[in-house]
């Protein structure tokens, strides 16, 4: 209806034939403006109106409520047309998946895939009670025959949430990508590491805090003595970086403490020192370190979560000085390294004016149970006094010494490819701890100045930069959170292109900056005979990315936005655009990062509407990202350069490799309730498989 008419109401419509009258445009103007402001005005504003314009009050209540329904109209043919488009797009990707579902083969036979049945929990408890009475009916003809009791294997555990899911078929090694899989169970599985919950207090005790504060003291001048020592306690390693660690002996001969010089058998210690500057104010370090959702936004690639339990000492307020009792998980982003649990004091303290020191000590809280039959304890790392001296410098850094010593028992074994990164320290130690910082007080700075430059080639205004900056560090929060190998995080292994295999993992997700519904992750490490520096520079590449990138079908892309998050030029986010009819509706945000520690490259399809939210500079919370990625760290191998672009070593050593992770994620079902089914299995398998014989062959190195 023309919003220039006006109708007579259905009563009068009755009795009589409907009037026409058509507003002037003045009347048009102003109608509209006051629509705008009220759509719905009272008796007195349709009374004013009425005056203003020289209209009945009812054609002006029936020009509102004639606009009012072809406002709602209009509002539905847009939902319409968004639906239509979000189904045009499930479409396409389920005629996506089914393509790749062609090609799916059994890694172990070479045949296809077998059918699609169901099993569920009760099937799988019915089929156990049958080899049950199997079992016992031919041990029973057994002791007759030996004419003594047979002794049976060790009794099966029972089927539970915490069991890890063997995905073979007859035990005989072959993948499960036959049989439907209970979701229930999937996620239940694990790699192999269960223990119970890390005990934590929700407070401290009266009686406990001044024994708490004297310990932290304790730490605090400790930290200080070994911040400042010489070569007498720190000792450099003979690699190219030249690396600062403790030497054990004379620590505990200076540093003497009852029961100290007693250590167990399966019990390391890790000792390192780096120092350098960082592009942040000592205040602003601080206020990091004492915030433990800022420590864990500071450092996604080591902390995976972080939490303060309790604030013993108050530093606002003009005090120069505060205490927290804090938890923490640490990772290196693989599922086959266990997390590692701390239970710790943080006291911060200002030395003197320019000079504060940050002093962490672990708080031993767990229950010690020695009774039989105990649940097993996991094990523990125990932070020795650790932690920062932080002197302010004139031009808006900061000099930071870190200090890093820690005990880590070694109950579980430490799996093959990461034993070298792990016991050289360098995994947890002070060189990495200092890098990642100041990559991220770099980032920060971007952050901060990300107003100032004027607009990228994409026409992206500084208020989009800011924007696509923070849904960036949103989506690699998440990646790197996705690959913790914590005791919430249970991976289940499958047949995969190397020894340790592919590890996935089902949670369903109803986080509101994720997809909500049912989501897959997958992920395998790998070792690569080549430096860490190369391996970063090829994923990033946008020339070479059709050659790892299975989802691009050999196609390229074009980097349509760039901005710069660091010094290096890999530190940066880019919006990519696929060079394909069929991906038109579609970009890819990547953030690409790297320091002397490793690096790390995230990426997610964002749709067009989306970016377009992000670029004009509104609020990225709202955008849900399923991120997938790498990761890639040195090996840790003795005497190789991890960032070195030679193939060996000094000396005839063994060549520089890295380690790399390739994880993805999908979203399985929209719905939270559904289970997950063979074939996402088999996808998910199959894209991670064929991604890392890509990166292989294009780096040469096929036969590792």
């Amino acid at each position: 209806m023309d919003f220039g008419d006006d109708v007579m109401d259905g009563s009068d419509g009755q009795h009589r034939k409907k009037r026409y009258h058509r507003h002037t445009p003045r009347q048009i103007q102003q109608l509209e403006a006051m629509f705008k402001e009220c759509p719905h005005p009272d008796e007195n504003q349709r009374m004013q109106l009425s005056r203003e314009l020289g209209l009945e009050p009812r054609q002006i209540k029936f020009w509102f409520q004639n606009r009012r329904t072809q406002m709602k109209a209009q509002h539905e043919r847009q939902d319409n047309c968004f639906l239509r488009a979000e189904n045009d797009k499930i479409r396409c990707e389920n005629i996506a998946m089914r393509e790749a579902l062609r090609n799916v083969i059994c890694p172990t036979c070479g045949g296809p895939p077998v059918a699609d049945d169901y099993f569920d929990e009760q099937k799988l408890r019915m089929e156990n009670a049958r080899l049950k009475e199997e079992l016992d009916r031919v041990s029973s003809l057994t002791s007759k025959y030996l004419g003594r009791p047979f002794t049976q294997l060790p009794p099966v555990q029972p089927l539970s949430m915490s069991s890890s899911l063997d995905l073979s078929v007859g035990g005989l090694g072959s993948p499960a990508l036959g049989p439907s899989l209970d979701l229930d169970l999937l996620s239940g599985g694990s790699s192999g590491y269960h223990h119970p919950a890390f005990h934590l207090p929700t407070a401290v005790s009266e009686m406990e805090r001044p024994m708490m504060a004297e310990m932290a003291t304790r730490a605090m001048d400790e930290l200080i003595r070994m911040a400042q020592a010489g070569e007498q306690l720190w000792a450099r390693t003979g690699g190219p970086d030249g690396r600062e660690v403790l030497n054990v002996d004379t620590y505990d001969s200076i540093f003497s403490k009852p029961g100290s010089s007693f250590r167990g058998p399966d019990v390391h210690v890790e000792g390192s020192r780096d120092s350098g500057l960082v592009f942040m104010s000592a205040v602003g370090l601080v206020d990091m370190f004492m915030d433990s959702s800022k420590w864990m936004e500071f450092f996604p690639a080591i902390v995976s979560n972080a939490r303060t339990i309790d604030v013993l000492v108050n530093g606002m307020a003009g005090r120069s000085e505060s205490l927290v009792l804090m938890y923490e998980e640490l990772h290196v982003m693989s599922p086959v390294v266990p997390t590692r649990e701390l239970c710790f004091l943080r006291y911060c303290r200002q030395i003197e004016h320019g000079l504060w020191a940050v002093a962490d000590v672990s708080v031993d809280l767990q229950p010690r149970d020695a009774r039989f039959g105990a649940p097993p304890q996991p094990p523990r790392s125990c932070r020795l006094p650790s932690g920062c001296l932080i002197a302010d410098m004139a031009n808006g850094y900061s000099k930071v010494t870190w200090v890093e010593h820690m005990e880590v028992e070694d109950r579980v074994p430490i799996h093959l490819l990461y034993r070298d990164l792990i016991l050289s320290g360098a995994a947890f130690g002070a060189h990495r701890w200092l890098a990642a910082l100041q990559r991220a007080c770099e980032r920060c700075a971007c952050l901060a100045t990300a107003g100032m430059p004027p607009r990228d080639i994409a026409g992206v205004t500084p208020e989009g930069n800011r924007s696509m900056m923070k849904l960036s560090q949103r989506m690699v929060s998440g990646f790197c959170a996705s690959l913790s190998a914590s005791q919430l995080h249970r991976w289940t292994t499958l047949s995969g292109p190397n020894d340790v295999g592919v590890r996935v993992m089902v949670h369903r997700s109803t986080d509101p900056g994720q997809p909500s519904g049912v989501v897959l992750s997958a992920a395998t490490s790998i070792w690569l005979p080549v430096p860490c520096d190369r391996v970063f520079a090829f994923i990033c590449d946008e020339n070479t990315r059709s050659q790892w990138d299975v989802l691009s079908h050999g196609n390229p892309v074009q980097e349509v936005s760039r901005i710069p998050n660091g010094s290096h030029p890999g530190n940066c986010i880019s919006l990519l655009r696929g060079l394909n009819a069929s991906q038109n509706s579609m970009l890819i945000l990547q953030e690409s990062c790297t320091d002397a520690s490793g690096s790390l490259v995230v990426y997610a399809p964002i749709d067009i509407p989306a970016a377009n939210v992000v670029m004009s500079g509104e609020d990225p919370s709202a955008i849900p990202l399923l991120p997938s990625g790498f990761t890639i760290l040195p090996d840790g191998r003795p005497g190789a350069s991890p960032s070195s672009s030679s193939s060996a070593g000094p000396l005839g050593s063994p060549p520089a490799g890295s380690l790399v992770t390739v994880a993805f994620q999908i979203l399985v079902s929209s719905l939270p309730s559904s289970k997950l089914n063979a074939e996402s299995v088999a996808t998910v398998n199959s894209l991670i498989s064929t991604t890392v014989e890509q990166i292989k062959a294009a780096l040469n190195c096929a036969s590792h």
